[in-house]
């Protein structure tokens, strides 16, 4: 993680330099941007390794500055909201925020965060396994990371790509809540339950006919999910779920 570039985008002077000092002391190279364009040029030009973007810019909201990013950029964004405003995280998230940090925030928090995110972005993705076919109607073409709906080809993030990995990698198999968020988001990551709920709901959106009555995602109440059993396992039986990627 040394010498890692962050961007700090806040125009709240206190919060950057408490995030500057935190940073700097982890070893991370840090520089800032006080409103959203600036963010978007420094972007553009200085390529930080991660981007830590508040919501509250005075010149334009952090989800459009989110949005720009995105429209030429894959760099990791972390998203700083207030505490309690789930709207915001969601949001942040369906635009492409990789992460959130509620505020107020720890400096271990910070630090952990920015160090998985860095970890799960910088890591090799999953090995790919071709073309998997489930049904007439669903085919996941992981080398493309893409799925394939009633012959329609709808591409995964990166996110919804590992999480699917691992779902159809143990399919017929319950995969628990702990064990997914550890796998795709790291061990950090394993009390965030919300997280977890709603990359199912983005990948149920894209793969079922019918994403409040899923017949691939399958919810096993207080434990986790299960891909359905398509290639003839019996839960319960065999070998027990993959540690893979």
């Amino acid at each position: 993680m040394e010498r890692r570039h962050i961007l700090v985008v806040d125009d709240e002077s206190r919060i950057v330099r408490f995030v500057r000092m935190n940073l700097e002391l982890e070893g991370f190279r840090v520089s800032e941007a006080n409103a959203g364009r600036e963010a978007v040029e420094k972007v553009r030009n200085e390529l930080p390794d991660l981007v830590l973007l508040d919501v509250m810019l005075p010149d334009m909201d952090g989800f459009e500055v989110l949005k720009e990013i995105r429209s030429f950029s894959t760099v990791p964004v972390i998203m700083l909201t207030v505490k309690g405003e789930e709207e915001d995280r969601v949001r942040g998230l369906d635009l492409g925020a990789d992460d959130y940090i509620t505020k107020p925030f720890s400096p271990r928090e910070l630090v952990s965060r920015i160090k998985a995110v860095l970890r799960r972005t910088e890591a090799a993705m999953p090995a790919s396994q071709g073309l998997v076919v489930v049904d007439d109607d669903l085919q996941i073409d992981f080398d493309q990371r893409e799925v394939i709906v009633c012959g329609n080809r709808v591409k995964l993030r990166p996110t919804e790509y590992r999480l699917l990995y691992h779902l159809v990698n143990n399919a017929g198999w319950v995969m628990t809540h702990e064990m997914l968020l550890s796998k795709v988001w790291g061990h950090e990551y394993r009390d965030d339950h919300q997280l977890l709920r709603l990359y199912i709901t983005y990948l149920r959106q894209k793969i079922e006919p019918d994403p409040a009555n899923p017949k691939y995602i399958l919810t096993e109440h207080g434990i986790g999910y299960r891909f359905v059993d398509f290639r003839g396992r019996r839960a319960g039986r065999g070998r027990e779920p993959t540690e893979a990627g």
